[in-house]
């Protein structure tokens, strides 16, 4: 047992998504979208540079005391597996962990819009999650993978960094390929996967314009690509995409897109109001000749109109989602207020005491 498996433990137990560790700082976990210390002393150096050395491994040791920081997964026993960051901070060492479940849930266990069920049956095209960092964008994917896993025959290919989520093989064949242990950088693995006849393919971040340019030739090509940005809706996610091109390649980028993109699912999680954790709200693009030509013009303000008409094809606004588990009771109306795009919506039914935010 590794000495960091204590800390683990007591992350486990209190149903906590995330344990921080910072030389100087007292051990914390990440209980509801609150951090809470685990304990009243802080992490010594000893004590940090002993636990995080342990797990990483010599060779990973090397590389994060190299570079300051290092991404790997690391996995206690059979039910628990973490993804982890080791970072260098102002006061010395630090690390963050990630408990990654081991058991995919389903698309209908996350109680997701049945629309997103439909991507999973496309033979090609680009379908974007998007979301801020914690916001349930792997999850989701995860059960999307593993749905077309369970009901299709397909070489899926994912490009992680680090791999989170584990796949067996089903009906289809997952191949799982680690940035940096088995391809270098997203790129080469994009690279890479269209020479091995694939026919989806998972890139786990988009953060470049060759990664993004990439996924679109892939996506053009006929591979079915599945990628995730840090944006909050599908107006902000197609802008992030043409505007991550240089000026003069943007009209060019725009019908690219406006092509090859067949959806965009964006996702926040909300805290519920009893305090029993957090609910998914999901935004949904569906892209239609109209979707197309807003692209292609460039006039991406008009997607909240298509978005909000489109119910019949399964498309969502993410603000009408925050109001549908608001009225239910789900979240607050300040939790409501504070995830929310127009807030003047919400703004009447905060209590006087949040009047001035």
């Amino acid at each position: 047992m590794a000495y960091i498996d204590q800390f683990f433990d007591v992350l486990i137990q209190a149903k906590a998504s995330d344990l921080h560790i910072g030389e100087g700082e007292p051990p914390k976990i990440r209980v509801h979208g609150e951090i809470v210390p685990i304990r009243e002393e802080p992490i010594t150096n000893e004590e940090a540079s002993y636990m995080m050395s342990e797990i990483a491994g010599p060779k990973g040791w090397a590389t994060y005391e190299e570079r300051g920081d290092f991404d790997f997964a690391y996995e206690m026993n059979a039910e628990s597996r973490f993804r982890c960051n080791f970072l260098k901070q102002t006061n010395g060492y630090g690390c963050v962990f990630r408990l990654i479940p081991t058991k995919i849930a389903t698309l209908e266990q996350l109680k997701v819009p049945p629309v997103i069920k439909t991507f999973g049956h496309l033979r090609g095209g680009l379908v974007l999650v998007t979301g801020p960092t914690g916001s349930g964008k792997s999850t989701t994917l995860a059960a999307l993978i593993d749905y077309i896993n369970t009901t299709f025959s397909r070489h899926i290919v994912t490009i992680e960094e680090p791999i989170e989520f584990v796949h067996q093989n089903k009906q289809s064949i997952i191949t799982q390929r680690e940035v940096p242990e088995h391809a270098a950088s997203f790129p080469s693995g994009l690279k890479a996967a269209l020479r091995e006849d694939a026919d989806i393919v998972l890139v786990g971040e988009m953060r470049d314009l060759e990664t993004i340019s990439l996924a679109l030739t892939a996506a053009e090509t006929g591979l079915l690509v599945f990628g995730t940005l840090h944006t909050n809706n599908a107006r902000k996610t197609v802008d992030r995409m043409i505007d991550a091109f240089p000026a003069d390649q943007q009209s060019q980028v725009r019908t690219m897109l406006a092509s090859s993109l067949r959806g965009v699912i964006a996702q926040l999680l909300l805290k519920k109001q009893d305090g029993t954790g957090r609910v998914a709200v999901n935004e949904i693009l569906v892209v239609n000749n109209a979707v197309s030509a807003i692209i292609r013009e460039g006039a991406t303000q008009k997607l909240e109109d298509v978005i909000v008409g489109g119910k019949g094809q399964g498309m969502q606004f993410m603000d009408d989602a925050i109001w549908h588990v608001m009225q239910q009771g789900v979240v607050s109306p300040h939790e409501a207020y504070m995830k929310a795009i127009d807030k003047n919506r919400f703004q009447r039914f905060l209590p006087p005491e949040d009047e001035g935010l």
